[in-house]
């Protein structure tokens, strides 16, 4: 799959005939006889191939004319593999979107984050995804406006206000343009068995690309929880969110379909960013097909890969709370990071109410970090000008780690700090940043992974052997760290 797949006709038939899900937010099927839109993957009978055309977003589809398909509810497909895989200035803009930034900030503010004019950014939307920002975050509060209306009993007002609507009319307007159904109607025939929770609460269920290998995902996660800010309980990875508005806590539980969602939000306001920070958390856009593809290529990486495939790069919500952890973790165990972490935490995270778990605080902010004694840091001098020096820079805006960060230049600026070696800002890359070729020659355990597979356990000759394997790299890693018995690698029980 590629870039503007959707400009291959011949292609898209056959996917859209196939009813192949993997094409599943790759592009959208037009049907001109019907004045809908769907997935690839819609299981109504195909119209013929000349009745279809394509486009490259929902939003497309949309400003097209075109309404949103009852039945397979393509705004409900796993985001497009291309944000999470490019760093050009439209994926960054795509992951900006995703996180609200039109909604809080207007074009304006999207255009300045990437560094353009907001004619720029709209003509480069434009180009390649058929819309422009204003366009796709519309199509974006459409979809959190029905996700609150059929799984809520929030009054239709409150959800308007939620979903970032400026007003209720432009609420009810948008609803059955891209629905054909009021915003009442919309709730009258929602599925009898969706989940009806209290406000504030939502249960919902986060769509993947199949396969997904659930063990390392949430095995890292588990093993490296800080007391405090996460936890795994019955079968759930559970944590607390700083979100723009608020705060909020969820309990992400795997299923071999879907990632059950229960998100309990101060702000409603907050939905639409918590659910895109839990995609990319557990990279839930990825396209593993394609990865396992190019790594199996590799006859050394095959057997790794077909033994349990899908493995997906382990993320963050927070890019600034994983770079202060990785700090946390250089050259100590997993066990001394997280009481380092969890001492922090303790001393100056912002308390918060979990009364369905042991959730305690939110992770410091980097403020709050920087106004610490260096002195009560329990780590050695250099580390602890390491750790001080990241949080002064993340604090007063000079470091900006987040889904906008251009990726190499932020692993330039990470290396000039004092006390980053490659491993720490490649880390940060692969995790915080979502760079899926960051890799860990330095690592010990990609290296003891290596000798074990019989591959170059030298930096730099493991680095060139991986060539072959990029621009998947970061995945390599999850492949060769499965080999150890380490906690992360496994599912808790």
């Amino acid at each position: 799959m590629q870039k503007g797949m959707h400009t291959d006709t011949e292609r898209c038939v056959r996917a859209v005939q196939s009813k192949d899900a993997r094409f599943d937010g790759w592009f959208f099927t037009a049907v001109l006889t019907t004045g809908i839109y769907c997935r690839p993957s819609c299981p109504v009978v195909p119209p013929k191939a000349e009745n279809m055309v394509f486009h490259p977003s929902a939003a497309a589809c949309q400003q097209a004319g075109f309404r949103a398909c009852k039945r397979c509810r393509p705004d409900t497909s796993p985001g497009s593999p291309e944000w999470n895989q490019r760093a050009d200035a439209v994926a960054r803009a795509m992951r900006l979107i995703a996180d609200g930034v039109v909604d809080r900030e207007g074009v304006p503010g999207l255009a300045a984050r990437l560094g353009y004019s907001t004619r720029q950014v709209e003509r480069q939307l434009l180009a390649e995804l058929g819309a422009g920002p204003l366009a796709l975050a519309r199509a974006q509060r459409a979809q959190t406006a029905r996700l609150l209306i059929e799984t809520t009993d929030l009054p239709m007002a409150q959800i308007a206000f939620a979903a970032g609507f400026s007003s209720v009319r432009t609420f009810n307007d948008t609803v059955r343009e891209v629905y054909a159904l009021a915003p009442g109607e919309l709730r009258t025939r929602a599925p009898k068995n969706a989940p009806r929770t209290t406000p504030g609460v939502l249960s919902l269920r986060l769509p993947f690309r199949a396969p997904l290998n659930p063990d390392n995902l949430f095995g890292h996660l588990a093993a490296t929880a800080v007391p405090g800010v996460e936890e795994w309980r019955d079968g759930a990875y559970r944590r607390t969110l700083r979100l723009p508005y608020g705060h909020g806590v969820v309990a992400l539980t795997p299923h071999p379909d879907h990632i059950a969602c229960r998100l309990t939000l101060g702000d409603p306001r907050d939905l639409t960013v918590a659910i895109s920070r839990c995609r990319r958390l557990l990279d839930l856009d990825a396209d593993p097909v394609a990865v396992d593809e190019q790594l199996r290529a590799d006859p050394v990486l095959a057997p790794l890969v077909d033994k349990a495939p899908g493995r997906r790069v382990p993320r963050t919500v927070d890019a600034a709370e994983f770079a202060v952890r990785a700090v946390l973790g250089q050259q100590v165990s997993t066990a001394a990071a997280r009481t380092h972490a969890a001492r922090l935490v303790t001393a100056h995270g912002t308390p918060v109410d979990d009364p369905e778990g042991g959730l305690t605080h939110l992770f410091p902010s980097p403020g709050a970090l920087a106004e610490l004694d260096p002195e009560t840091l329990a780590m050695p001098r250099t580390r602890r000008t390491t750790f001080t020096t990241l949080v002064r820079r993340l604090a007063d805006g000079d470091l900006h780690l987040g889904a906008d960060s251009d990726w190499p230049e932020t692993r330039a600026l990470l290396l000039a700090l004092p006390g980053f070696g490659p491993w720490t800002a490649d880390v940060i890359a692969m995790r915080a940043l979502g760079d899926p070729d960051a890799f860990l020659p330095t690592d010990l355990g990609i290296r003891r992974a290596a000798r074990e597979l019989g591959l170059p356990s030298t930096p730099a000759a493991l680095t060139a052997r991986a060539a072959a394997w990029r621009p998947w790299r970061a995945y390599a890693v999850q492949y060769l760290w499965a080999t150890d018995s380490h906690p992360i690698n496994f599912l808790p029980v």
